[in-house]
């Protein structure tokens, strides 16, 4: 029997490929900006830790400034809310895997850095029938993986234990908050970060399929 009663996720990376789109939308409010644009691999780096951060990743280093940054959301946002959807997708095998848990009554959560609108809306378009118990991106005054406020958050809503938790994702950041918040964690090999950044980062498993993950539980 599974000794685990929750398993929350990361999305960028670990869920979905979302970074064409994200490179795209970024690329876009650069250019409207007058800054120069990066490659579409680039951004695999950029990646992970909120918006801001991304800006910040993106914009020429002279540039990098708060109004500037606030510049550059003015633009990506709209864009993206149109277009997050167009070169995303799942990870082969990832839609399986939620339907496994879900037929094995393990509740599911996603945890993101990604703002809450676009979240919520990656997950509606492409899991529209997974039952998701908690969907929480970043927020307005609410701190950022690798605090664990919002997996502390996830298991409140869901009245569950550190122990009964296993926390899914991509990065080092994840590695962190599944540290920080005392739960187990598994490292997805698939994602957008090399495996070494996982396992410094005290990854507790890997996963090189998502059909892994079920070992864990």
């Amino acid at each position: 029997m599974p000794t685990k009663r929750l398993v929350i996720f990361d999305l960028d990376g670990t869920l979905l490929d979302t970074v064409l789109d994200l490179a795209d939308a970024t690329n876009h409010a650069l250019e409207s900006c007058g800054w120069p644009t990066h490659p579409s691999e680039a951004y695999y780096n950029f990646v992970g830790r909120g918006i801001n951060n991304l800006f910040r990743a993106a914009l020429p280093e002279q540039e990098r400034t708060e109004e500037n940054i606030g510049k550059m959301r003015s633009f990506f946002i709209p864009y993206y809310n149109v277009h997050n959807t167009d070169r995303s997708h799942p990870y082969t095998g990832i839609p399986k895997l939620l339907n496994t848990l879900t037929e094995r009554g393990i509740a599911i959560a996603v945890a993101s850095n990604k703002y809450q609108q676009a979240t919520e809306k990656l997950i509606r378009h492409f899991f529209p029938d997974v039952p998701f118990a908690v969907i929480l991106g970043q927020r307005e005054g609410f701190p950022m993986k690798p605090d664990p406020a919002i997996v502390n958050l996830i298991r409140e809503r869901t009245s569950t234990q550190p122990d009964d938790v296993l926390y899914v994702g991509d990065s080092g950041i994840d590695m962190q908050t599944a540290t920080n918040a005392s739960v187990e964690s598994v490292g997805v090999t698939w994602g957008f970060r090399p495996v070494n950044e996982l396992t410094e980062n005290g990854a507790n498993h890997l996963a090189d399929i998502p059909a892994d993950i079920l070992s864990f539980l």
